[in-house]
């Protein structure tokens, strides 16, 4: 009886024990110059105590066990700490007052400084600023119903180790933001890759959206998500078992120098559905042979570009890495210790699911060491090791609607924000018509789950991507890119216009300085009150037609409309009564652009930058800034 007894008040003691959500923690940053909210669980009816600067605020549970308090306006600064009392005592240290903005989307705001650390290797050097800090959000999805608190988390403050967990637009937001007003800033990483716009939106909002609400409904129990799960881990599984067992390069063990006077031969980079083997999927083996003199330093680095599907490399037999998807540069460093003067050896794995597989063109292949650089592009060496069918497409089913907004939002709901940084669009272009829509029902739930009904919300719009047209075509990416323009339409909105920021070849562009800049001119100008600041590029305004030539007028034209790098204004198209876009010549007259085409007598349709990729588009302001995307017709 003493035992159950001593158990039950053990119990009792822990669950009445205070507990506080992940993002009140140690280190964290909360908003200045407004009222903020501290929260936590207890027992029923249980008293809580804050005490912060000397004064102390009291309340008492729910019910349901549930607190909150909510502390007066503070001015930035800090560091500070913060006793919450009830049953046990919990201590928060080194708490700052500034700004938290909170870094949304997918892949692009994701992207962490670790992926660019080749590219700001002197920016990660001298990043120690303890009043830069970021909280990241775990990537979780949960469809059953609104999540309370994160599974982990923390808050940690920028330095030369840490950032590389940062979200780099975020980072380099916060970077020129805090370097203008010196405040501290607090990011809020909460993106996860792939995600369209309708998992980030809730329940309530997505009933606008009937066939999204409807898929909603079928994982809302988790018997399908599980279902799903299991079936697509042994399609998977199974598919790569097999490959692994019949591939001739792991039993032959092709890794090491091998008989290659049978392999065939193929320039590196490109795609093997170009050379003898087409459109197969499996894996292939490559490999290349260089030679090496003395040899001085102790690392060496490996560079790859980006290869379709996955890899693995060895040199002169030994591992020197392994990349298991498409998108991240490979990017390998090995101890020198491994190579020797004279004739050495390169062998890649590469497998391929579906689709073509290869060497991404248009990017880096090098090994670096003792200061030199070797060009691994041109000859290789290759042969098939395992024929498969292509691997069926995964369910995908943390891209679902509402998942994310549960798991991954709907725990900050309590915590007051400057304001949100949105890089997202990819995968809603395969219906770029929507997309307007879903974006203002997100932007409209989010401000009312936060309470916060003006809420800033800053879009980067879709950069430039995949191959560059001869001719006007129609594009999705182009669509969606007019749909995020659009967005400005509601309150206390920016766009950051990045189409000439982009890489034609990879969907993840490494210049993520540029896009936290603009992103940072469009809060200087919304949100820190630098009305007079020219922070975007010009966007359309207005058109009329004056015999065969239509005069386009602008807002944001900062110094003077300006061609870019020549004397041609380049990217606009035109058209008549039969909706054919051919391109249009174009000059700058002042404030306004006049357009025409001889072949056209009545044009009522213009397009300005109208494709996945307008790389010779070149409308900027002179503070040199692109002009947005646009199209329009007359009324």
């Amino acid at each position: 009886m003493k035992k159950v007894l001593i158990v039950f008040l053990i119990t009792l003691s822990i669950n009445a024990q205070i507990k506080l959500p992940r993002l009140i923690s140690d280190g964290m940053v909360l908003q200045r110059d407004t009222k903020v909210n501290i929260w936590g669980w207890a027992s029923p009816n249980e008293n809580v105590e804050l005490d912060f600067k000397g004064k102390k605020y009291k309340t008492t549970t729910s019910e349901e066990g549930k607190w909150s308090i909510q502390l007066p306006s503070q001015k930035a600064g800090g560091p500070f700490e913060m006793t919450i009392k009830a049953s046990n005592t919990i201590v928060l240290k080194n708490i700052l007052f500034g700004d938290v903005w909170l870094c949304s989307g997918q892949s692009n705001m994701e992207l962490p400084m670790d992926r660019l650390k080749d590219k700001y290797k002197e920016v990660i050097a001298k990043s120690e600023n303890p009043n830069i800090r970021q909280f990241l959000v775990p990537d979780e999805y949960y469809f059953e119903k609104e999540r309370n608190d994160f599974s982990s988390g923390e808050w940690i403050s920028a330095n030369p180790a840490s950032v590389l967990q940062f979200t780099g637009v975020g980072y380099f937001f916060a970077t020129e933001i805090y370097e203008k007003y010196k405040i501290p800033i607090g990011l809020i990483n909460s993106a996860l890759g792939g995600s369209p716009a309708e998992s980030w939106i809730n329940e309530e909002g997505v009933k606008k959206f009937p066939d999204y609400y409807q898929e909603y409904l079928k994982f809302k129990d988790g018997k399908l998500e599980k279902q799903i799960d299991e079936n697509d881990r042994k399609v998977s599984s199974d598919w790569y078992k097999m490959l692994n067992q019949t591939d001739l390069g792991l039993k032959n063990k092709w890794r090491n120098s091998t008989n290659i006077s049978d392999w065939k031969t193929m320039n590196i980079p490109g795609y093997w559905a170009d050379s003898e083997l087409g459109n197969t999927n499996g894996s292939v083996w490559f490999k290349k042979e260089f030679t090496l003199e003395k040899i001085k330093e102790n690392q060496a680095k490996i560079i790859l570009g980006r290869i379709v599907d996955a890899d693995s490399v060895f040199v002169n037999g030994n591992f020197v890495g392994t990349t298991s998807y498409q998108y991240p540069p490979r990017i390998y460093s090995f101890n020198s210790a491994i190579l020797k003067e004279g004739k050495n050896e390169i062998t890649v794995r590469v497998i391929n699911n579906s689709g073509r597989g290869g060497f991404v063109t248009d990017k880096p292949y090098e090994l670096i060491i003792d200061n030199k650089t070797i060009d691994l592009k041109g000859s290789w060496k290759y042969k098939l090791g395992s024929k498969m069918q292509p691997l069926p497409g995964q369910t995908f089913v943390r891209w679902k609607p509402v998942g994310l907004y549960n798991a991954m939002i709907a725990p900050l709901k309590k915590y007051s924000l400057k304001g949100v940084l949105w890089y997202q669009g990819e995968s809603n272009t395969k219906k770029p018509s929507e997309y307007f829509d879903l974006m203002k029902t997100l932007i409209e739930t989010w401000r009312t789950q936060l309470n916060q009904e003006k809420l800033p919300f800053l879009v980067v719009q879709l950069t430039n991507y995949m191959d560059p047209k001869l001719e006007p075509v129609e594009s999705s990416w182009a669509a969606l890119r007019q749909q995020q323009s659009n967005l400005l339409k509601i309150d206390n909105t920016g766009l950051a216009v990045t189409i000439d920021l982009g890489e034609w070849n990879d969907i993840h562009p490494l210049n993520k300085y540029d896009v936290g800049r603009r992103l940072a001119l469009q809060a200087r100008k919304l949100v820190y009150g630098e009305k007079k600041l020219i922070a975007s590029g010009p966007l359309f305004k207005s058109m009329q037609r004056k015999e065969n030539q239509l005069v386009l007028s602008f807002d944001n034209i900062g110094s003077g409309l300006i061609s870019k790098s020549g004397n041609t204004l380049n990217g606009f198209a035109i058209a008549g009564q039969d909706g054919k876009f051919v391109w249009a010549k174009a000059t700058i007259e002042g404030d306004k652009i006049i357009i025409w085409n001889n072949e056209i007598r009545n044009p009522i349709k213009v397009r300005y930058a109208w494709a996945d990729n307008p790389d010779t588009a070149n409308l900027y302001n002179k503070e040199n800034l692109p002009a947005s995307p646009f199209e329009a017709q007359l009324n």
